[in-house]
């Protein structure tokens, strides 16, 4: 805790020196704006001097829903040109009725959605239990999948323990949003704005001296919880009660089994893979926050002023809602990855993970079929701080059934700025240089958020849609390109330090070098893509 206050303290001392910019810094350029951004601008330039007409580039979105409500999203939203809205049946003869701009694989016909899921390895942990927690086993007679399967169980019989340090964890932020509720009645009582950001509240003048007490004490409790500015009240307590909420039933997980959701909701046959066609085309459901912050970042919105730009973006955004509150079902997303090939996804953007995947190989069958079909995946790497060289996370490019590597995924690391946190390198970004291959923005970044809103959030969920964007830019201007070619030029388009021994700190005791993070060791830079784009399609198809 006191290396999270201190960071936090080092990172709002920043703000104070940057302030507003700190807004969509993540599209900007180093020697322009002072800032490791992408250099989105510039590369925009770049595409608009060689005069070149985009053909329209779609990005499958496989996340927790998108608001399709939101203006900025809305217009750039995938129409299902068989599909005629509305009629409640299946034009285009799918499977899918009335997938307008996509499909949620978490719903039913009812329009009832799966909201919050257990994590997996509760799930593995309790479909196994029967068959795996004995007093003698005799392993001798099974077969290589029922030993992988025990090793597997293994794996989260240990985890899903509820440790002393996870007890006094959830104790404290029990107490800290306790203590919020009290400070946000005295605030609001005051302030009469029962929904007041912290951003406002630090350019408030108390009236009272409990209320100017109350306001420090609030400010001081946002920064060492590592709360935006820019969070609202009523959204911080949702955070606090949603965390709460999963820490809670991860304390009873080991004794309860989780509620079985396929069952009471989808009502499909999960262990059959050949039972595809359920769920709903609301792609909002019930939590559309990371979801339409994804999208946002993936249709490349720059700003929030709706200012006319002579840019033309090509990219139409394509909604799969495959995640619920809680970890994804392998079956969602390998059908998620399918829609969105055979609905004409070329970028396909996967913000999410976990460290059990029971149906890998699903997924990695789906994998290969968008490999087969030209289609490239941008997946996040995770933020837990893992080394992927050791801790396997999925859905993963490497595949234990096709002993081989996907050749169209790309796994994306989180950068920063020594702007925003000190550094370039992010304290909770998963790393390893046999798996992450690049980096890319995923510290406080701002994007759309449900409701007409934006915010800043942080993540490798971040990071990668930065890159899809990039990816679907290349793509759409230089459609002779493959996926196999626009992933060579996104690996060879990155920043790197000048000297690669170079240590770069990702916490207050702790430091890396960028080639030991990631395989090319290095930020993404999009001008520089156009450029090596623009070169490789000229020296491919020269006559």
């Amino acid at each position: 805790m006191l290396r999270l206050i201190l960071t936090i303290f080092l990172y709002t001392c920043s703000q104070i020196v940057w302030g507003q910019d700190a807004k969509f810094w993540h599209w900007k350029d180093l020697d322009k704006d002072g800032v490791h951004g992408v250099s989105l601008f510039k590369a925009q330039q770049l595409l608009t001097d060689l005069k070149l007409k985009p053909t329209p580039i779609i990005i499958a979105v496989l996340d927790g829903g998108i608001d399709t409500a939101h203006p900025q999203i809305k217009p750039l939203l995938w129409h299902n040109p068989k599909e005629i809205p509305g009629n409640a049946l299946d034009d285009d003869k799918n499977g899918y009725v009335d997938d307008l701009h996509g499909w949620n694989f978490l719903g039913n016909a009812a329009g009832e959605n799966i909201n919050k899921a257990s994590d997996e390895k509760s799930r593995v942990y309790h479909r196994y239990k029967d068959v795996f927690k004995q007093d003698q086993l005799d392993s001798a007679t099974w077969d290589t999948t029922k030993k992988q399967t025990y090793k597997m169980w293994q794996q989260a019989a240990a985890e899903i323990v509820f440790t002393d340090e996870d007890a006094d964890n959830l104790s404290f932020i029990k107490m800290a949003r306790n203590a919020v509720v009290k400070m946000g009645a005295i605030l609001i009582r005051e302030m009469e704005d029962s929904n007041f950001s912290t951003e406002k509240l630090e350019t408030y003048q108390p009236i009272g001296k409990i209320t100017a007490d109350t306001k420090i004490s609030y400010l001081r409790t946002m920064q060492a919880l590592g709360i935006e500015r820019s969070n609202s009240y009523q959204s911080i307590l949702e955070d606090l009660d949603e965390y709460i909420s999963g820490k809670e039933k991860s304390a009873v997980s080991i004794d309860t089994p989780p509620e079985d959701l396929r069952k009471k909701i989808t009502h499909d046959q999960y262990e059959n893979f050949n039972d595809q066609f359920y769920g709903n085309n609301n792609i909002t459901g019930p939590n559309a926050k990371h979801g339409t912050h994804v999208a946002g970042l993936a249709a490349g919105i720059i700003d929030t002023l709706f200012n006319k730009s002579n840019f033309s973006n090509p990219i139409q955004i394509m909604g799969l809602r495959v995640v619920p509150d809680g970890d994804e079902y392998d079956k969602d997303v390998a059908l998620g990855i399918r829609y969105a090939v055979n609905n004409g996804a070329k970028i396909i953007n996967m913000s999410f993970g976990k460290s059990f995947s029971p149906e890998q190989p699903w997924v990695d069958s789906a994998i290969r079929y968008a490999a087969s079909k030209d289609v490239l995946i941008i997946h996040s790497a995770g933020n837990e701080s893992y080394d992927l060289n050791v801790k396997s996370v999925y859905p993963s490019p490497f595949s234990n059934v096709f002993k081989d590597k996907a050749i169209n995924m790309i796994t994306v690391g989180a950068s920063s700025d020594p702007l925003i946190a000190e550094s370039l390198l992010t304290d909770f970004s998963n790393y390893g240089n046999k798996i992450v291959d690049l980096l890319s923005p995923g510290k406080k970044i701002y994007s759309s958020l449900p409701n007409q809103q934006y915010g800043f959030l942080d993540g490798t969920s971040m990071s990668a849609p930065i890159l899809s964007h990039i990816a679907a830019l290349v793509r759409a201007y230089f459609p002779k390109l493959s996926a196999a070619d626009v992933k060579a030029i996104l690996l060879q388009s990155c920043w790197k330090p000048n000297d690669q021994s170079t240590l770069f700190p990702i916490s207050l005791d702790q430091s890396k070098r960028f080639n030991d993070i990631s395989a090319e060791g290095g930020i993404i830079n999009a001008a520089l893509t156009i450029q090596n784009a623009a070169l490789f399609q000229k020296n491919k198809y020269k006559k």
